[in-house]
């Protein structure tokens, strides 16, 4: 019996998970889904804001579309079993979209990217804090993987959801003055910087658990590699210049396609943080 019991423990230490599955950590998950899709959604927000403000008048009809996509996300997390652990985070956030989204299209362009960006921080500071929530009970894996989706991904869809922002505002106004071209420019250095780590990281955790990312994935992250590495291109040779005859939807499209691409990592992560949570019985 003393045998059988030392095994067990030792199974446990070596595992590092309970022996039942983790409904809290099931929940978690769901929650941290609803404010990536909230992040996702006021970052097409801000980037269809200014290239409306900027001229583009088509895209008025996607800023109603992402104005409904961040509602919906909001919905999910208020009505989330966690609701009354994160409400206190979410309420003044979700008081911040809805008064910018009723005053954005009269904003200046600078003004409207700022504010949008600000407030978009906060969530991402929210995301965080939601995973880094009972932390100390994941196991090794699991914070690696975490670690990858809350320091390289959301930072890697942000800085990318800045650049689409302010590509499609330059592109729907023609032009880009000095100032923005630095600021698009330093915008350049962060995505490649972020694009290798994430390839780095990615392919760490996967090596580790391969079977909780299935035969596509390789394919996945060559996918996402090329995918930014075209945007860049795009990015460098079309848009940051002081004349711009690159069209604004196709700049957008491009940007959103391919944040698409590491978004889907994102999900993957996630699926394998819950698949690893998962109990013996």
């Amino acid at each position: 019996m003393k045998i059988l019991l030392a095994l067990m423990m030792l199974i446990f230490t070596l595992n590092a998970k309970s022996f039942f599955s983790n409904d809290n950590q099931a929940e978690k998950g769901k929650y941290i889904m609803a404010v990536k899709d909230l992040i996702v959604a006021a970052q097409r927000t801000r980037g269809v804001t200014l290239s409306y403000i900027n001229g583009n008048e088509s895209a008025l009809f996607l800023i109603y579309n992402y104005r409904d996509d961040m509602k919906t996300a909001i919905g999910k997390m208020e009505s989330s079993p966690l609701a009354s652990v994160y409400n206190n985070k979410l309420t003044p956030i979700s008081n911040a979209f809805t008064r910018l989204n009723t005053r954005a299209l009269k904003m200046k362009s600078a003004d409207a990217f700022d504010a949008y960006t600000e407030t978009i921080a906060q969530a991402l500071m929210l995301a965080q804090s939601v995973s880094s929530t009972n932390s100390d009970k994941m196991n090794a894996f699991g914070l690696k993987v975490s670690k990858v989706m809350m320091e390289v991904i959301m930072p890697l869809s942000e800085v990318m959801g800045q650049q689409r922002a302010l590509g499609s505002g330059a592109s729907a106004k023609g032009s880009a003055d000095k100032s923005l071209k630095t600021q698009m420019q330093v915008l350049v250095l962060k995505i490649s910087k972020l694009k290798d780590r994430l390839q780095s990281e990615m392919r760490t955790v996967v090596s580790e658990k391969p079977e909780y990312y299935g035969p596509t994935i390789n394919s996945k992250l060559v996918n996402a590699d090329n995918a930014i590495n075209e945007y860049l291109k795009v990015t460098k040779k079309r848009i940051i210049k002081n004349k711009i005859d690159y069209d604004a939807n196709e700049y957008f499209t491009l940007a959103t396609d391919t944040i698409s691409t590491i978004m889907v990592l994102f999900d993957m992560n996630n699926e394998a943080i819950k698949e690893d949570s998962k109990g013996w019985i």
